[in-house]
């Protein structure tokens, strides 16, 4: 574990202030979900929940069947890591962090199409060059994540098809979060 350094006291509610620093680089946002937990030393460990993260399975299976259908790279998000890929794209991004620019393309909370094989930065570091549809998770009014539809060398071209899959998985998966 790491020791940042900061010493905070419990007022009498019984809440405690996490430094502003913490939560910027760990992307923790106002009104964000944490789960508490104590582990076997008896520390008190604070992790941010994501609710996206608990369906990474059943992402898994629908990205897979959209890519058997399509022939098309499917990626899921939620808002901090990649939970969710087809084969080829399992290795290169599994549980990494995503990149800010597709955090921003997330906080726009629109689809977004690109059909002129232009960059997109999934993770940081790591540049796809091709063409791309990022349709939002909403769920409860809340951007949770994020399903990405990345055109291949089987099948490079996206269209109105891969636009309406994106919608979809992510409006089934939002309703699906919500219970």
């Amino acid at each position: 574990m790491k020791a940042t350094g900061v010493v905070r006291r419990i007022d009498d509610l019984g809440r405690v202030v996490i430094p502003k620093e913490i939560r910027r680089n760990l992307r923790i946002r106002e009104g964000d979900s944490l789960e508490i937990y104590v582990d076997n030393q008896g520390d008190v460990i604070l992790k941010k929940y994501s609710p996206v993260e608990d369906l990474s399975e059943f992402a898994q299976q629908y990205a897979d069947a959209l890519y058997m259908a399509k022939k098309k790279d499917i990626i899921i998000c939620d808002r901090d890591t990649i939970v969710a890929g087809t084969a080829n794209l399992k290795k290169k991004y599994l549980n990494k962090k995503i990149s800010p620019t597709l955090d921003k393309f997330m906080d726009a909370r629109t689809s977004k199409i690109e059909k002129d094989n232009i960059e997109l930065e999934i993770v940081e570091d790591k540049v796809e060059n091709q063409e791309y549809v990022i349709q939002p998770i909403l769920s409860n009014g809340d951007c949770v994540g994020s399903v990405i539809v990345l055109g291949n060398e089987t099948s490079e071209t996206i269209d109105d098809v891969d636009l309406s899959n994106a919608k979809t998985a992510a409006a089934f998966l939002g309703k699906y979060l919500e219970g």
